[in-house]
Formats: structure tokens, C-alpha cells, sequence
């Protein structure tokens, strides 16, 4: 293969993709519920509940939050055949890859560039999804496979293996910049620290002290790896491989293939300073104090294997969700400790997280009560039934369960709840695109606002400034049909050093007569831009296209997987 080919996934389908609609979001009061009061001066309240496909909503948050969102987390339906039962294995496989691809690619426009992205998955879809990602993120920004341990005990009635476990894939928007913050310290972490000296220094005023209790690290550093390493291997030679001699009058050298950590200098100086053991006789070989007092505060590097002791595990999710709908429950969650562990390596308080899968709203609650702000977006009746109660729950201060002890949540904050706009434009009777009567002129400022690549802010004293792309670039939308005089006027006001862009129904006059207006006419103007009138792009069966026609026999093609 040839340097500048690329190695890719592949699968039916892949070269389709869809012209979504950025769609304006727009909320409703009766649903977004605050706090009554401020619980403490870092209450958040400008969270986001949103209503409706993910793929649509993702495209109607991208102008606003590309680049900010500091941690995505993802629980996508799994694809284990349950919720395709009328496609074959191969279109089934493929058109999964598809909706993934879709929406990964937005994700990826949001993150921030110091941000990550963590996806739960099983082994149906895992290692083609790690490929998938590698596309799109680019696999030299992928970070690790972290296992989770789902279930605590066999399954009795697992026809091979009993599955317990679920894979986490996690890539950084810019693996050289980003790093995970470190875990707490557990008291079981800081118990080997048990050997302490009565005398372990004197301080700047010449009294003894002591440092505390200590941990007896290695000493020694290979030599098959790394710079030493390397070095040895051309030279067969290394400065730190010398003999030292013990207390009790013994001479030693480093265990073969390996050397001292430290030159005959430095180890001499930790030697004086009493950070070097020798063992209860003086007779052992090196180790160096690893002191609790000058680690404490600095955490622990997560691993890449995470026990159900520690973030909990697909029973304790399901009594958590219960504690909010137990006539209902929620059938996949996610344990609050999971996401807890998971939003502590990757974001940090007041940092944004998304879920655009939100199920339950396992993500929103952790988030809340950690301190972080977040976008969920779900599109099935839980939204309703599942995270509005939930959330709300965690605003009060009503949510016993989770975290909430762990973190000492006490309420506070609060959520805005939005739905989808619908699509701008739509048929009439005679099959005409026309603009949705549900549009209003603010609706539909911002909606051209949005496919143009404006921001939406409409000025209280100008009646032509809907938005700007720049401090001199303006934007006005009228469903008027304006005349000649109509845009002289405009014209006029906005001056020689400014510049405006005119959408209307339509216009009288010469487009190019008026040197500081471009005038657009809608929906003529946008119709090639979108699809619209697709409200749906989930995984819902009823909402997939058609299996293609069968292969003939004899006939090849790549039905996916070719990696």
C-alpha cells in the first residue's frame, strides 16, 4: 500500500449523506424549571434540556458551541439487533455506521481542542466503531479502551460467554494537548503508607522533623527502554550503573537490564537527606521514601480497567433510576458513579459536558451536581417521563440517590427546556416551497440568521439589524416585497461603511443597483441548501430506508468491515 493511501472503513451507504437544516431551538417556560433561590454563588442556570432528533439538534448547536464543549459522552443504542429486526445483518451493520458517522462528525466540530470524547459500546459494534472514530478524529487522537465491568456475577443462562463487561472509547479532539486529571486518593491507596521514621530532616531553623509515613519505591530504572535505554543500546555503556555501598558494608549493583534511577551524586544527596532506605539492617538494596505528605493532594492515574466496586454497575443504575419513575424504568442507565469517575478525568467545574444520547439523564444529573454545565438531548418519551422529573428532582435538592451524598449535593441551579423549531419551509397545496406558517418574524429572522452564518441579535433601535457576521456586516429578513424606493432607503441608512444582507419574499428593482446591499430572495434563495421537512433521523426502524436490491450470485462488493 502506498503512503498516501489511506486505510478506511467501509460499508453500504457510506457516500450518502444527509443536507440537514440548521434548525433554531426554541424554549418552552412551562417545561424549564430553576431553583427558587441561590443554593451558592456557583449555581449554573444556563443548561440546556433539548427536545428532539440528535442529529438535527447537534446542527442547531454547532454555529453557537463549535469548538467549546469541553466533554462529550455517549451511550448509543448498542446495535445488537433488537431494534432491526426487519434488515439483514449487513444493511442492519451498515446503516448503524452511518448514523453514527453522521452525528460523530458534528461532535467532533464541537469539541474544544483541549476536549474528549468517551463512548460506551459492546463488542457488537466496538472495534468497528474504534475504526470509525479513527477516521474522524484521526487515530493518532485516540486515547484508550477503558473496560468497564457491567455485571458482578455470570449470566446462568449465556449460551458461550457471559458478557460482562462494556468498552468506553475515548479520543481527544488534540491528544497533545489534552490530559486527563488525576483520581482522588482512596483511603485503601494511602494505607500502604505505613513505615514512618522518628527523623527524617533537619528545617531551615535547625530542628529535627519528620515527613511522615512512607512507601518504599524502586530505585532502579530500565535499561531496555526509553532514552537510558536507548542510549545503553549503542553504547553498551550507562552512567547510573555503578556499585553502591550499603550501611552494613555490602556492594551491590542494579538487578541486570536495569540501572540506578539517580547518578552517584544525586543519590548521595537523597542519602544525607534521609529519603533513601537500606532496609531495617542497613543490609537490602535502595529504595527510595515515597512520602504520603508530598503526594497528597495530587491524585492518582486512572487505569484502563474500571471495577463495578468502584463506579458501579448495571444493577445499581437501575435502582437508581427507579427512585424517580419506578413504574417505568428506564431500561439501559448508566450508574451515576460510572459517569461521576468519567467526568472527573475529563472536564473540570464550570466546564461544559453533551450527551446527545441522554436516555434516563444519567449524564445531566451527574453534571449538575459536579458543578458543570450541560446540553442533554433526547428525542424518545423519556425526555418527558424520565429527565424532566429527574432533573428537576436535581434542582431541588429532591434527588437522595447517585452521587448526591458523595458530592454533598444540596440543589441548586437550574435547566432550560427547548424543542426543535420545525422545518423553515414547507409545501402548500400545489407542492410550492413556501415558508412555514408557524414561523413568526422573530422565528424567522433567526432561522435566516442561522443559514446564513449570522448571529442572531436583533438591535432594539435599528429595524434592519437581525444579526451580524461582523461589527459592519448586518443581516434583514422581511417576508415584505420590497420596491425600488424600499432599498434606496435601506441603503441609504446603512451607509457607505457598512454592508447588509436583504432577505425578502422578493424584490422590484436591479439586484446590484445598491453598492452596500446583497438582496436574497427566499425560499428560492435556500431551497438546493437542506433537506426540509425531515423532522427524523434516528435509529427508529420505521425511519430507515429501504435494503437495497439483493446481489445477484456471483456478483462481489465490500458489505462492510473492510478494513
Amino acid at each position: 500500500m502506498s503512503k498516501k493511501q489511506k486505510l478506511e472503513l467501509t460499508w453500504i451507504g457510506k457516500e450518502h449523506r444527509p443536507k440537514l437544516e440548521p434548525r433554531i431551538l426554541i424554549e418552552d417556560p412551562t417545561k424549564s424549571h430553576h431553583a427558587k433561590q441561590r443554593v451558592t454563588e456557583n449555581d449554573l442556570f444556563d443548561n440546556r434540556l433539548i427536545f428532539g432528533d440528535n442529529l438535527l439538534a447537534l446542527k442547531a448547536l454547532e454555529q453557537e458551541f463549535a469548538g467549546k464543549v469541553k466533554c462529550i459522552f455517549l451511550d448509543p443504542p448498542y446495535n445488537t439487533g433488537s431494534a432491526f429486526t426487519h434488515y439483514d445483518d449487513g444493511v442492519e451493520h451498515s446503516i448503524w455506521l452511518s448514523l453514527m458517522r453522521d452525528r460523530l462528525e458534528l461532535l467532533q466540530r464541537l469539541l474544544s481542542e483541549d476536549g474528549s470524547l468517551w463512548i460506551t459500546i459492546d463488542d457488537t459494534e466496538a472495534h468497528y466503531l474504534k475504526v470509525l472514530c479513527d477516521e474522524i478524529f484521526g487515530r493518532a487522537n485516540f486515547v484508550a479502551n477503558v473496560v468497564w465491568q457491567k455485571k458482578s456475577s455470570p449470566q446462568p443462562n449465556a449460551i458461550w460467554l457471559s458478557d460482562s463487561h462494556d468498552h468506553i472509547l475515548v479520543f481527544a479532539k488534540n491528544k497533545s494537548i489534552w490530559r486527563p486529571n488525576k483520581l482522588g486518593r482512596t483511603e485503601e491507596q494511602n494505607a500502604i503508607y505505613r513505615q514512618c521514621d522518628e527523623f527524617d530532616g533537619i528545617d531551615t531553623n535547625g530542628n529535627s522533623y519528620g515527613r511522615g509515613p512512607w512507601f518504599p519505591g524502586d530505585a532502579t530504572a530500565s535499561l531496555r527502554s526509553g532514552q537510558r535505554g536507548a542510549q545503553f543500546a549503542r553504547t553498551g555503556q550507562s552512567a547510573n550503573v555503578y556499585e553502591i555501598a550499603t550501611p552494613s558494608g555490602r556492594t551491590i549493583l542494579p538487578p541486570a537490564g536495569t540501572c540506578w534511577r539517580y547518578t552517584k551524586e544525586r543519590l548521595a544527596e537523597l542519602i544525607s537527606d534521609h529519603r533513601i532506605t537500606f532496609g531495617d539492617t542497613g543490609n537490602n538494596r535502595p529504595c527510595i521514601k515515597r512520602f504520603l505528605s508530598e503526594i497528597q493532594g495530587t491524585g492518582v492515574v486512572p487505569m484502563t480497567v474500571w471495577h463495578y466496586e468502584d463506579v458501579g454497575e448495571n444493577r445499581s443504575a437501575a435502582a437508581e433510576v427507579k427512585a424517580f419513575n419506578r413504574d417505568d424504568p428506564f431500561t439501559t442507565p448508566k450508574p451515576e458513579k460510572l459517569l461521576h469517575r468519567l467526568l472527573s478525568l475529563a472536564s473540570k467545574s464550570g466546564e461544559l459536558i453533551l450527551d446527545s444520547f441522554l436516555g434516563s439523564g444519567t449524564t445531566a444529573a451527574v453534571a449538575h451536581k459536579m458543578g458543570r454545565r450541560w446540553i442533554g438531548i433526547e428525542l424518545g418519551d423519556h425526555c418527558h417521563t424520565h429527565c424532566l422529573p429527574r432533573l428537576s428532582k436535581v434542582v431541588d435538592g429532591a434527588d437522595p440517590g447517585g452521587i448526591t451524598d458523595a458530592v454533598e449535593w444540596k440543589g441548586g441551579g437550574g435547566f432550560r427546556y427547548y424543542r426543535l423549531a420545525p422545518s423553515l419551509l414547507t409545501q402548500d397545496k400545489w407542492g410550492q416551497w413556501v415558508i412555514s406558517q408557524e414561523y413568526n418574524a422573530p422565528m424567522l429572522a433567526e432561522a435566516v440568521c442561522k443559514l446564513e452564518g449570522f448571529v442572531y441579535a436583533p438591535s432594539d433601535t435599528l429595524y434592519w439589524q437581525h444579526g451580524h457576521s461582523t461589527e459592519r456586516d448586518f443581516l434583514y429578513t422581511t417576508t415584505a416585497n420590497l420596491n425600488h424606493d424600499q432599498l434606496q432607503q435601506l441603503s441609504d441608512e446603512v451607509g457607505a461603511d457598512r454592508s447588509l444582507l436583504v432577505v425578502c419574499s422578493s424584490f422590484r428593482g436591479r439586484r446590484d443597483g445598491y453598492p452596500n446591499l446583497t438582496v436574497k430572495k427566499i425560499p428560492k434563495a435556500v431551497l438546493g441548501r437542506c433537506e426540509w421537512g425531515k423532522d427524523d433521523y434516528s435509529l427508529k426502524v420505521e425511519n430507515l430506508p429501504k435494503a437495497p436490491p439483493k446481489v445477484s450470485q456471483g456478483t462481489l462488493f465490500n458489505d462492510g468491515g473492510d478494513l
